[in-house]
């Protein structure tokens, strides 16, 4: 009998595979490494045929540490990193190593695009500021530097989908993937001929899309035995991993959010129609299936401001949970945990790589403000904690103001252990703060989510969503909250006086690195 489903999340470092059975347990792990190839500053490539190993050994390796055979498995589907330029010629073959989500070169593209339609008809077509982050530029940069390898491609894809194709031999994306290039329009649901007009690239080179719970196909005879899996195994698309996580906190209606709490950082939340910030601090995409949204706002260093504040001055703790089998953050926020709220007097801007939302700016700078004699190493990492928060809230501002509403927000990632952290969220935010009981599998989770949807296990995305469960709510205090709110206008004008400072630097840099 087929009792489970098979979900891989193809990220930055590695092929994680997961087994779930179909009451939305977590049977088995299993993960498979591959590299991130740096030729150039700013650029950062993958081989897509270590995707594809990846995906063979990674199966292989989690039948073998569970007692699953493989005619159990009732589908298997997928999570991916987005954003990437993969292009693959008419047999499935790849041209080049893929562009991945963080690579950069192809600003001058961007910056040309924009001379062809303007940032603010961009962003309304597409949910997104055109950027060298997405897939639209590198497509282009791939034109412009590569023109044989564009001449000769077939289909530009991501991570997951050659996987898909590697499988079923079908060349397709799913929604959330496609409004993550620079090229769908989110408003009508098919690729935008105004901005394939903008950027020169070839309709026909993009690839069919469909919503994410789609069986696309099944695994072929062919592969059957190099990837591990039985012919005939229905292959559900999956989707993008920033759709996968939001399904995996149980976030499917209208009306939910979230706090994905991890190096980086950011908030979602649902709508039945795109959110767009006249402002451009939040950018959406599409989920699961059609008529369904999710806008987001992503702070570049919110988990990783607290990990680089354990790294540079923490060499104690780390020491002390080492000896005593602890995670070293909880010694850190039980530290935290004796300064009262406010840090007394100490401010935290968590901008360590420029920022994305709400400022957009990559000049940006971390800074602590107020430091006094008075301060301890207590004192600053309640700042970082607090810093973190105060920057979502104006993220959370944003959505309010174009009508978004909720009144709870749920918390996933590996900083959403912390009750403490959760404490100041909901303090700081001024709404209610959920842990789940997946904050740490919720893309593997999403991912089964669309699978078994896919195959008919689930009767919806709303009903596999209750496999999410609540396990912890934290509800602001109104005393922290009302000496908070003083805090955050502090907080807000503190960048506001240090930008011309940050540039200043920024301009020093540069100016050192040419000597």
């Amino acid at each position: 009998m087929e009792k489970y489903i098979l979900a891989h999340d193809l990220g930055t470092t590695g092929d994680k595979a997961t087994l779930v059975d179909i009451d939305g347990n977590m049977k088995a792990t299993a993960f498979q490494g591959y590299t991130t190839y740096y030729p150039n500053n700013g650029w950062a490539e993958q081989d897509a045929w270590d995707y594809w190993k990846a995906f063979c050994r990674a199966n292989k390796r989690l039948f073998e540490i569970s007692d699953v055979t493989p005619d159990e498995v009732a589908t298997v589907s997928f999570s991916g990193q987005m954003m990437a330029a993969l292009p693959v010629d008419s047999e499935g073959n790849p041209l080049r190593r893929s562009i991945i989500w963080a690579d950069l070169r192809s600003e001058s593209q961007a910056e040309r695009v924009l001379k062809k339609i303007s940032s603010d008809r961009a962003y309304k077509i597409t949910g997104h500021r055109l950027s060298a982050s997405y897939s639209a530029s590198k497509i282009l940069w791939i034109k412009e530097n590569e023109p044989g390898i564009y001449k000769r491609t077939y289909k530009f894809i991501h991570a997951k989908d050659f996987i898909v194709l590697r499988l079923t031999g079908k060349f397709v994306t799913d929604y959330s993937d496609a409004s993550g290039m620079n090229l769908l329009d989110i408003n009508k649901m098919e690729w935008s001929e105004e901005m394939l007009k903008a950027t020169g690239i070839d309709r026909e080179k993009l690839p069919d899309i469909t919503e994410s719970v789609t069986v696309v196909g099944v695994v072929k005879k062919e592969v059957s035995r190099e990837s591990g899996l039985l012919s005939g195994t229905p292959v559900v698309i999956g989707g993008g991993d920033g759709a996968c996580a939001t399904a995996g906190a149980g976030v499917v209606e209208k009306g939910q959010s979230y706090i994905y709490l991890g190096t980086s950082t950011w908030m979602g939340i649902i709508d039945t129609k795109p959110i767009l910030d006249p402002k451009k601090r939040t950018f959406t995409f599409c989920h699961f299936k059609k008529n369904l949204y999710f806008a987001a706002g992503t702070m570049q260093t919110g988990g990783g401001s607290y990990g680089w504040f354990k790294n540079v001055f923490c060499d104690y703790e780390s020491e002390k949970a080492k000896s005593s089998n602890q995670d070293v953050y909880e010694i850190l926020n039980s530290k935290a945990s004796k300064i009262k709220p406010g840090a007394e007097g100490l401010i935290f801007l968590p901008y360590l790589m420029g920022e994305r939302s709400p400022l957009w700016d990559p000049k940006a700078r971390g800074a602590f403000i107020g430091l006094t004699l008075r301060h301890s190493k207590e004192h600053m990492i309640r700042a970082v904690l607090e810093g973190v928060a105060f920057n979502m809230k104006i993220i959370v501002e944003a959505f309010e103001e174009q009508g978004a509403e909720t009144d709870l927000i749920r918390m996933i990632g590996g900083g959403a252990k912390s009750r403490l952290w959760r404490s100041i969220f909901s303090d700081i935010i001024g709404i209610n703060v959920a842990k789940l009981n997946l904050i740490e599998e919720a893309t593997s989770c999403g991912a089964a989510i669309a699978g078994g949807v896919g195959v008919g296990i689930f009767n919806s995305i709303e009903d596999a969503a209750k496999i999410v469960k609540i396990t912890d709510i934290v509800k602001p205090d109104s005393k922290n909250r009302e000496l908070y709110e003083k805090y955050y206008e502090l907080f807000k004008e503190s960048y506001n006086r240090l930008k011309d400072i940050f540039y200043g630097i920024a301009g020093l840099e540069q100016l050192e690195r040419s000597i």
